[in-house]
């Protein structure tokens, strides 16, 4: 049964740690939408899906976002009781440590929970749900945004097509025109029109690249600025729609499901697996750690340990990282590294809450002055 101090502590820490939420979610969904806009730009999907593809990437920093959002929601939001002097009223009328550990813990539970399912399930499927859907819109011309009976700019600006008719699935072309550009060997730009009867999308089997092949047409190769030009008539001619730039970032242990990471003897799957395992345990020990680190004074400045909060977040986080890489690299073969980075600081974190709280000893001349 929850006290009503218990419930004070749950209700003000939680309204902290989501607005802490919302304002981290809207500033690194504004750095993924970036991103998505240039992976766009460079044809590596279509816009159809651009608003999908950014809200499943979103999904999936959770990983990341929520143990820093529970570490700063948690310090601004005891901070801005020990600046009103709630904490030392509460402290002077017998509140000890385990009076602000349980609701604490409480709250952490939840969102170590929550954690765990974002880093382990959710998170997974958010990146193998966003990498089919990019390939199920690589494979239509219709997701790439063409329609018939008017002309669409091909992905990555390379050109521009115009079909009279299309099948429901986007996969038979009628009457088709293609105007593409680009440059010679010797530097000098080419125009290459093509004009075909019927035709039909195709994509590589390795998925890099969707093509489409006319029947039936002609195709005219024009340098710009001479009369060199070429006619060709012909009964088949495959022709790039756009070349699918592969993300660099792109990690194919990250979309893979957390049992078949668990099951896998690959460094890069065991390190993939291993900081999805490490990150509920950071949620908790950074809740933690924010305990004796919020603790400050009514005159200190208002943000003034949440510098302290990042620089020690960012330190905290670099080492899990640099754990991480070595595993990926075969120097470690397990996690326990990883796990004793945990304990040390868990360790720290409570050694800075008992100190805080324990009773003070009199020095030994104002000692016997009381006596």
């Amino acid at each position: 049964m929850l006290s009503i101090l218990d419930r004070y502590f749950l209700r003000e820490l939680a309204q902290t740690v989501m607005a802490t939420a919302i304002v981290l979610m809207v500033i690194m969904t504004g750095g993924a939408f970036a991103r998505v806009l240039q992976q766009v730009a460079n044809g590596s999907f279509p816009a159809s899906v651009m608003f999908q593809v950014l809200g499943l990437r979103t999904i999936d920093s959770l990983t990341s976002v929520i143990p820093l959002v529970s570490f700063i929601g948690i310090l601004l939001g005891l901070g801005r009781m020990y600046r009103d002097s709630e904490m030392h009223v509460l402290s002077s009328s017998g509140m000890g440590a385990r009076g602000l550990l349980r609701p604490v813990l409480l709250l952490g539970m939840v969102l170590v929970v929550i954690t765990g399912t974002v880093s382990l399930w959710l998170g997974p499927w958010a990146v193998r749900t966003s990498d089919a859907l990019v390939a199920a819109a690589n494979r239509s011309v219709i997701a790439a945004g063409l329609d018939a009976g008017r002309f669409t700019e091909l992905p990555g600006k390379g050109g521009i097509i115009f079909v009279d008719s299309l099948s429901r699935d986007g996969s038979k072309l009628g009457r088709t025109f293609v105007a593409t550009q680009s440059v010679g060997k010797n530097g000098q730009p080419h125009v290459k029109v093509v004009s075909a009867s019927h035709g039909e999308l195709y994509q590589e089997s390795n998925g890099d690249g969707r093509f489409i092949a006319f029947q039936h047409g002609w195709q005219y190769d024009i340098p710009l600025g001479t009369n060199d030009w070429r006619q060709m008539q012909y009964q088949r001619n495959d022709t790039s729609l756009s070349s699918v730039q592969a993300n660099e970032d792109d990690d194919p242990a990250h979309s893979k499901s957390s049992w078949a990471l668990f099951q896998s003897d690959n460094p890069d799957d065991r390190a993939e697996f291993a900081w999805r395992a490490n990150a509920p345990p950071l949620t908790l020990v950074l809740l933690l750690l924010a305990l004796p680190l919020s603790r400050q004074s009514p005159r200190e400045p208002k943000y003034g340990r949440l510098l302290l909060a990042v620089v020690t977040f960012y330190l905290y986080y670099t080492l899990l990282a640099l754990g991480r890489a070595q595993i990926g690299k075969g120097h470690w073969h397990n996690e326990a590294p990883l796990w004793a980075l945990h304990a040390v600081v868990l360790a720290l974190a409570l050694w800075m809450l008992w100190k805080q709280y324990s009773p003070r000893k009199l020095p030994a001349s104002r000692a016997g002055m009381a006596a």
